[in-house]
């Protein structure tokens, strides 16, 4: 049984402290793939029609137990999904929602809204250009501007469109704002207040189940347990598609089917395939098991592209014991990221790092993937993280944003560094030592390895008592002594929470061609869906994934039902 099983992200902030066929598949950009340029496509053993092994080919489709008909076919019951069935009920639209799995999917309890009503009562206006063009940035202009436009606008609208909804089961809307400006790693990001929260976080019923409920209500429950086999498609027109259910196989033709099936963390042929650089630096998965890449696969069978780069969400918290390796171990379908702590929320704080050699390889502060990133290119893929008993003022004092920031709450509040860190320490993955000498040797180094960490720390603490960072230039606020016991450390890599890569859309989520020119009847919404990150996705603007998701879910179904000027 692979190691990637299911993890309740209820439980996220607590663990740590508490196509076409064959050649014509667009993968790729617009314009037709020039010579000498690499094709996703071709990743890989193809199959006997000629599509990657991780695409495969599109089902037969045998005997249809039941054919229905409906003008608005959703497909997934995540941020996106739920959204979109909650608006088609408020919009009166003719609509059937479907997920494979027996309830609705876990939602982040976080949303990055801009300019909306919790901003402008705290006085906080964001500059929707510079946010736009930061975005842009960050994805190297490998996005849809006015995709992303669409998210800065309408996010107000969709915020108080189903904050009452959380607001009639006492979950009170709060905005996280920051306590001073964060340069990072001495290159200044635009880290505007985004973030909105409904307290108390990750505790049902949370907002996928309110929505659930909200559609049930108006009378069209959703449906689960029905798997999608493929879409109903034909001379570049989805009109539908095909599910297996208790009952047999069951067609549902549509007007207009909306993908939001998520991504692909959970398909290991995928993840080998499209994001290869993930696995070097992962060794956790905090995904959800069921993000296979269905829908993703089904609309390239139907003809549409996809994001030509990876974009997968990656944080430095996948704590392992020594001597573990980044990427999967097993092979076939017991492949599985190795690590059993899906996040340790510490591995975020910018305490000293270093690799197998026993030194420092990158700047320590910086967004959670930089520090993957830099540790695919060293032994294992991993790092290790040394701290000391003053752990808690440097916390503290380090002052690290979005979820990163919950170990400063915590200290904040007296919480002792052993119970903060307790489900590694317990388990034996975070070693606690007297001495360097003896954490060294439990953290696996020896002879000259074990020289240089030793040479490290005696660098490291004459780094912090000059407040200057002469190797890699950390901010100096953000340095720490490692010079009283108890010493503390732990192995790293990232922790793979899922992929932002899917299916290219404009600006109102339609899916397009390798052409560009839209699939008539088709839209894709949430991690299914591309055209927004490229590369990675920057974990400093908290709340943007699951944000964007909500939005285009209602986008979707406003966009359908002519609600948008």
């Amino acid at each position: 049984m692979s190691k990637q099983t299911s993890i309740s992200r209820r439980g996220f902030l607590g663990l740590g402290a508490l196509a076409a066929a064959g050649s014509a598949l667009a993968v790729t950009g617009c314009a037709p793939t020039r010579q000498g340029e690499e094709k996703l496509s071709d990743t890989g053993t193809a199959t006997a029609s000629g599509n990657p092994a991780w695409l495969g080919d599109e089902p037969e489709i045998g005997e249809i137990a039941r054919t229905e008909d409906t003008d608005f076919l959703i497909i997934g019951a995540g941020c996106a999904g739920t959204a979109a069935a909650a608006t088609a009920s408020d919009m009166g639209l003719n609509f059937i929602c479907c997920e494979k799995n027996t309830s609705v999917q876990e939602t982040r309890e976080y949303f990055g809204g801009v300019n909306t009503k919790y901003q402008k009562e705290a006085k906080i206006e964001i500059d929707e250009a510079k946010l736009l063009n930061e975005l842009s940035r960050y994805a190297s202009g490998k996005c849809n501007q006015k995709l992303i436009n669409m998210w800065i606008r309408e996010s107000g609208e969709t915020l108080e469109w189903f904050d009452p909804i959380m607001q009639a089961a006492d979950k009170q809307g709060v905005l996280t704002v920051h306590t001073a400006d964060h340069p990072t790693g001495g290159t200044d990001y635009y880290v505007p207040v985004l973030e909105h929260l409904w307290l108390t976080p990750y505790e049902p019923p949370m907002r996928n189940d309110l929505l659930a409920d909200y559609v049930a209500a108006a009378g069209n429950p959703i449906r689960f347990g029905y798997e999608m086999i493929r879409l109903v498609h034909e001379d570049g027109k989805v009109t539908g598609a095909i599910f297996e259910t208790d009952e047999g196989r069951v067609q549902i033709n549509a007007t207009n089917t909306l993908i939001a099936t998520g991504g692909y963390p959970a398909n290991p042929d995928m993840m080998e395939a499209l994001s290869p650089a993930a696995l070097a630096c992962s060794t956790a998965a905090s995904f959800a098991p069921n993000d296979t890449g269905d829908g993703i696969k089904a609309a390239l069978w139907a003809g549409a592209s996809k994001d030509p780069e990876a974009a997968p969400m990656l944080f430095d918290r996948g704590a392992v014991a020594p001597g573990v390796d980044a990427g999967y171990d097993g092979a076939g379908d017991s492949r599985g990221l190795p690590g059993t702590i899906f996040q340790e929320n510490i591995g975020s704080q910018p305490f000293m790092k270093v690799n197998r050699r026993g030194v420092r390889f990158v700047n320590e502060s910086a967004p959670y993937d930089f520090m993957g990133n830099a540790a695919a290119q060293q032994p294992g893929g991993v790092w290790c993280q040394i701290f000391d008993a003053n752990a808690p003022e440097d916390i503290l004092r380090f002052d690290t944003i979005g979820c990163s920031g919950f170990a400063k709450q915590m200290m904040a509040v007296g919480m002792p560094i052993d119970e903060f860190c307790a489900a590694s320490l317990e388990s034996g993955i975070m070693v606690k030592a007297d001495t360097l000498e003896e954490l060294a040797d439990a953290m696996g180094f020896a002879g000259d390895d074990k020289t240089a960490f030793l040479d490290q720390v005696e660098r490291y603490n004459a780094q912090f008592d000059a407040q200057r960072d002469d190797e890699f230039g950390k901010e100096a606020y953000r340095l720490s002594a490692i010079r009283q016991a108890p010493f503390y450390g732990c192995w790293f890599g990232c922790s793979l929470l899922t992929t932002l890569d899917g299916l290219r859309i404009n600006e109102h989520c339609q899916v397009i061609d390798k052409d560009c020119n839209v699939i008539e009847g088709l839209y894709a919404a949430g991690d299914a869906s591309g055209s927004f990150f490229s590369g990675n996705y920057p974990e400093y603007l908290v709340g943007v994934a699951s944000g964007r998701s909500t939005v285009q879910g209602r986008h979707v179904a406003r966009f359908l039902a002519g609600d948008l000027a």
